[in-house]
Order: C-alpha cells, then structure tokens, then sequence
C-alpha cells in the first residue's frame, strides 16, 4: 500500500474505534442489554458483533496473504475504496449475520470493550507495519463481491461504523433506559 493508502487507514481505524468508545461510555448493564423490539440486537451484541467479525478478518487477510498474489483477479470496487465505507456504514441494506459471528454473549459486559480494544490494537498493528501487497490479493464479500486485502481493512472500519450507528438507534428507541446516575458504573 502506499504511504496515503496507510494513512487513510489508519485514520479510519482510528476514529471508527473512538467514535465506539464514545458511544459505549459509561452505559449501564440495562442501557447495554435494552432490546427495541424482537429480533433487534442490544448495543452489547453489536459491540460482541464488531470485536467478533474484526479478528475473523483480520485472521482472514492474514491467511490470504500465505498465498501468492493472484494477478488474475481484480476487485469489484477497484479505485471506488471510498464507496466501501459509505456503503458499510449506510445501513440502507440489512443482513443476517452468519451463525459464526452472531452475538451469543462470548464475554460479560465489563469484557467487551477490552476485547474489542485488543482486536483493534491487533489491526492497528498489521496496518501499520505490512509491507505485503494488498492490492494483489483478494477474497469474496458476499455482497461487494471480490475484494482487495486493502479494502478489506477499510472495511473493517466500515463494519465498526455501521454496527455503532445501529446501536446509537437502539439508543435512541423511546423505551431506551436513560435514567441513570452519573456515576454509574457502566461499559468501560
């Protein structure tokens, strides 16, 4: 990747993963486990979602790079990088998470943000210091079709993003509890 491609990413990683600290400050274990209607998930499920789905693809890029480039594919979004955020976050589209990375409450409230901490730090870390070719290397997305390994960590960025604005709309549900001290003790 070249040296704006690595501080774009990095960037985003960045501000996904405050933008979620932000949000899931001092929520309180009602707060966190609040479901707006059957079906929906609770803002600690997004959470376990993100962490859950950013080490698998970091796993999976990290996997896809023991094999040689592959000159003969080419990404279905190569040179639309931006589009990959935009179309992660947008939320216009829902899907059913695979049973894999489905939320099963792996870890208890005052865990998650360590994990999803660790996970980042991990993809930080990779990003930071790869010297692999990024661009000649690809797996499938089920909706976005082939992608890059480059594009894969943006979208990991995305992914975040996206699973932050639907627990700020679970937050934003008329039933969310809001009631709560000030210092409550709550996600840290």
């Amino acid at each position: 990747m070249t040296s704006a491609e690595r501080e774009l990413l990095l960037k985003n990683l960045a501000e996904s993963r405050e933008r979620l600290l932000q949000m899931a400050k001092n929520l309180s274990r009602e707060e966190l486990h609040y479901r707006p209607a059957p079906g929906r998930w609770t803002v600690a499920e997004c959470v376990e979602h993100i962490v859950t789905v950013e080490k698998r693809l970091l796993g999976a890029i990290q996997k896809t790079l023991e094999a040689g480039p592959d000159s003969s594919k080419r990404s279905a979004l190569e040179g639309r990088d931006d589009e990959i955020i935009v179309g992660a976050v947008a939320r216009v589209t829902r899907f059913q998470a695979p049973e894999p990375v489905a939320p099963t409450g792996r870890w208890p409230d005052e865990q998650l943000l360590q994990e999803f901490e660790a996970a980042r730090r991990q993809t930080r870390d990779f990003a930071a210091i790869t010297t692999a070719d990024l661009r000649r290397h690809f797996f499938k997305h089920p909706v976005f079709g082939e992608l890059d390994l480059y594009q894969w960590l943006l979208l990991i960025a995305g992914h975040c993003d996206r699973h932050r604005v639907q627990s700020e709309e679970v937050m934003a549900s008329p039933g969310f509890p809001r009631a709560r001290p000030a210092n409550a003790p709550g996600l840290r």
